[in-house]
């Protein structure tokens, strides 16, 4: 998903309590802090939903001692300044048992975003993000880009970055390196895209 507006910088004292104000209405929007910058993500189509639900069953079936959470925030970024709503995030089962909104990251092992047609995915999913998650020291960030039918490996975050990325069209088989060190094959994401 990506962000549909972007305001002027703020703390995160001020994004959280903007962001409580939010969970009134959550199926309208939710909000994320990235870079100091509020966004508003939008909301799911129907091909983004399945997707994620594949991988979530794909997950289940072949990593079963872990979980593929869905719809949960993050704190990202150096000194967790920043809050992120990654569409699904691979963790231990039981991880986030008994933590608020907006969790550590330190036991997630791969966070996932699957693109939106949108103005600005460029910028969030494709640059924002990674920068973010990669300075959080997240393993592994997976970006489904629906633009280019691509699925983006991202892994060995070092100084802020990924330090090696790999991108494979759909259809090809995918390398999830460690700490997940699966390799799934994407075929069905043909068929999830427009």
């Amino acid at each position: 998903m990506s962000t549909v507006t972007e305001r002027a910088a703020m703390s995160v004292e001020q994004f959280e309590r903007m962001a409580e104000h939010t969970r009134e209405n959550p199926d309208d929007l939710w909000l994320e802090l990235i870079g100091g910058k509020v966004g508003v993500k939008a909301m799911p189509d129907g091909d983004h939903v399945e997707i994620v639900m594949w991988l979530v069953k794909l997950f289940a079936r072949l990593r079963s001692e872990l979980t593929l959470y869905t719809e949960h925030g993050l704190q990202v970024e150096q000194y967790r300044n920043g809050r992120a709503r990654p569409d699904a995030m691979l963790a231990p089962e039981g991880t986030f048992l008994g933590q608020g909104e907006w969790s550590d990251p330190t036991p997630v092992l791969m966070v996932v975003e699957v693109t939106s047609f949108d103005g600005d995915t460029d910028k969030r999913d494709r640059k924002d993000k990674p920068r973010a998650y990669a300075e959080t020291g997240i393993p592994l960030y997976l970006l489904i880009d629906r633009d280019s039918c691509e699925t983006i490996v991202h892994s060995e975050p070092e100084d802020g970055r990924y330090t090696v990325v790999i991108a494979r069209s759909f259809g090809k088989r995918v390398h999830l390196p460690a700490p997940v060190d699966l390799t799934i094959d994407t075929d069905r994401l043909l068929n999830m895209v427009r």
